[in-house]
């Protein structure tokens, strides 16, 4: 990975908020967001390219066959992935890569990625989840109700993340996280730049 850029992986139950977060993090700081595969139908106002890169099953599947996702799962029915290339050339390019993804896609791409940071946004209760999945009003409650059932299961992972951020408030949520991954982006890059220099400073002692 390029010292200059960093990559966060932003996860959450479904409905907490992430994709609003996400997005306003990339407009008014300009962070670069990578772009998921999916085999979901696009909902109203999503574009392929840019929301996702819409998939069929058998499509997705050769991307599988031919390693050309850094990670893939399959969830409530559907696969979600996240494609190598996009991903690389930014981070070459020295840009913050924000990585909106499920818990099982983002402890994988940690395993291969161990400097990957792993932020998890809750909602402050269950109660308050399961209210913004019914007023965003794009699902029956059947599909709502697995929602809640699989965030349930999905509670045992939020250990493994280096970072716990609570949407209450949109606004002080999007300030925390760019506050967070300003911190991350500095420390690694100051550490790096640090340790550089002071071993070029001690060579004329070798």
């Amino acid at each position: 990975m390029n010292k200059k850029g960093i990559i966060a992986i932003i996860s959450g139950f479904s409905g907490v908020g992430k994709g609003t977060i996400v997005k306003e993090l990339v407009n008014r700081y300009g962070y670069v967001v990578s772009i998921s595969a999916t085999t979901r139908k696009p909902r109203e106002g999503e574009v392929d390219g840019k929301s996702y890169f819409f998939k069929t099953q058998e499509e997705f599947e050769q991307m599988i066959k031919k390693d050309e996702l850094m990670e893939y799962a399959q969830y409530v029915d559907h696969y979600y992935g996240t494609p190598k290339k996009y991903v690389m050339e930014q981070l070459e390019q020295g840009n913050d890569v924000l990585l909106e993804i499920e818990m099982q896609g983002a402890l994988k791409i940690k395993e291969k990625f161990p400097e990957v940071s792993l932020i998890f946004i809750t909602p402050p209760s269950v109660e308050e989840l399961k209210n913004r999945l019914i007023n965003r009003g794009t699902e029956t409650m059947e599909v709502i109700e697995k929602r809640v059932k699989r965030a349930a299961q999905e509670c045992v992972y939020m250990q493994e993340y280096n970072y716990i951020v609570e949407n209450d408030s949109l606004e002080v949520c999007i300030e925390q996280i760019h506050a967070l991954l300003q911190s991350i982006h500095f420390e690694n890059k100051n550490q790096k730049n640090l340790i550089e220099n002071i071993r070029k400073d001690f060579d004329q002692y070798r």
